[in-house]
């Protein structure tokens, strides 16, 4: 998906009609950022209006390694350009479901005490894709109660570190605590489109500890056909063995 893409269904997604200006309650964070120690975290203030940014913190380029006047500078669409090319369609889905679930499940008062949260991969300075976390929570809302202005927290970890894509909505209930309204796993949901039911009957096998001949002689199939199967769903998880496959599905169970 190209960025010019991107920029569309963001706009789509975040479409206001009114005119942007930050409130002072915004500017007093921006300037507390003096005060913030540096570590694996940075935050920025997002205008989905405009879709640029409305500050970096300093932290930023310690935590990726990018120029953060360039960011700035380019907006959305310089931040976008790193996103892994497997990631923005996905992360496109988990945007567009949280803003469908903001407008038509919660009422005016509830927006207000929300946080979302999804993540993706990114590529940093180094050329090297990292795991972003971003939690983000509205600050600024136009007349029809509709997010435009938020407070984003970015974690970064590791890339080794295998995550599906996930996108949460959380409200800040009465005893001041968070509690999930909506959560969807859109990795799993891809995956469960892409994994054909005789993979599934594979896998399941597999888990068993059964080999390609018993597996092919209980689906009535040649074991050809059983190792083919098995590194077709190797491809479709970029896995490199049959062990890293078991251990993969015994910790999602709900694929099989």
């Amino acid at each position: 998906m190209k960025n010019f893409s991107i920029h569309t269904l963001y706009k789509e997604i975040f479409e206001t009609y009114s005119s942007t200006k930050i409130e002072k309650h915004i500017k007093k964070i921006i300037e507390l950022d003096f005060y913030y120690p540096y570590n694996t975290t940075f935050f920025c203030i997002t205008n989905t209006v405009d879709q640029k940014f409305e500050y970096i913190s300093k932290n930023f380029s310690s935590c990726l390694g990018l120029n953060s006047k360039k960011m700035m500078d380019e907006g959305m669409d310089y931040f976008w350009s790193r996103f892994h090319p497997d990631d923005i369609e996905v992360w496109i889905q988990s945007l567009k479901h949280l803003m469908e679930f903001t407008m038509n499940e919660l009422g005016d008062e509830k927006r207000r005490r929300m946080s979302y949260t999804w993540n993706y991969r990114l590529k940093n300075g180094n050329n090297k894709y990292v795991n972003i976390i971003q939690n983000t929570t509205p600050l600024q809302f136009d007349e029809f109660n509709k997010p435009v202005i938020g407070l984003a927290h970015y974690t970064v970890l590791d890339s080794r570190i295998k995550m599906d894509i996930c996108a949460s909505a959380k409200y800040l209930n009465d005893k001041d605590e968070y509690q999930t309204l909506f959560f969807s796993n859109l990795s799993n949901k891809n995956l469960l489109d892409m994994i054909s039911n005789r993979e599934r009957d594979i896998m399941r096998l597999l888990l068993l500890k059964q080999t390609s001949s018993e597996i092919g002689e209980k689906l009535f199939i040649s074991k050809h056909t059983v190792d083919t199967h098995r590194r077709n769903i190797l491809k479709k998880l970029n896995l490199n063995s049959t062990g890293e496959l078991i251990s993969y599905f015994k910790n999602n169970p709900s694929f099989i």
